[in-house]
């Protein structure tokens, strides 16, 4: 089971706060930059980031795949990422559901298993 929707209400409004400021320099996290696809008002969303190989990366979608940030990077098609006190405009936005979770490291997929997150969004860095 994906974490709940009230769960995701109350991070944003209080723990994402915080989180946004440290997240973008802590390994394994991120904050996700990202323009509301009506509103067009920008925001920042902590998440659990991972490389996947030389220039992309993959985010554990722990909400799931109809959370407002990911709606809105995938109708964009892009977003910019800021890891590890970097800021990385990334494209090709894309979403894939991976019971194995092979790209996350293997201590953690028995959490992402328990809580049941098996979607994750894929992310290619942008060229120069």
């Amino acid at each position: 089971m994906v974490l709940p929707r009230t769960l995701a209400r109350l991070n944003r409004v209080g723990a994402n706060r915080v989180l946004r400021h440290l997240a973008s320099r802590v390994p394994g996290f991120g904050v996700v930059r990202h323009v509301g696809r009506r509103s067009g008002r920008r925001y920042s969303t902590p998440v659990t980031v991972f490389r996947t190989g030389d220039s992309g990366y993959a985010i554990a979608l722990v909400y799931g795949r109809k959370s407002d940030w990911v709606r809105n990077v995938l109708a964009a098609g892009h977003c910019d990422l800021r890891v590890r006190g970097r800021d990385v405009p990334v494209e090709h936005a894309r979403t894939e559901h991976d019971e194995t979770r092979a790209v996350v490291p293997r201590l953690l997929r028995p959490p992402l298993a328990a809580l049941g997150v098996s979607d994750f969004l894929y992310l290619d860095e942008r060229a120069p």
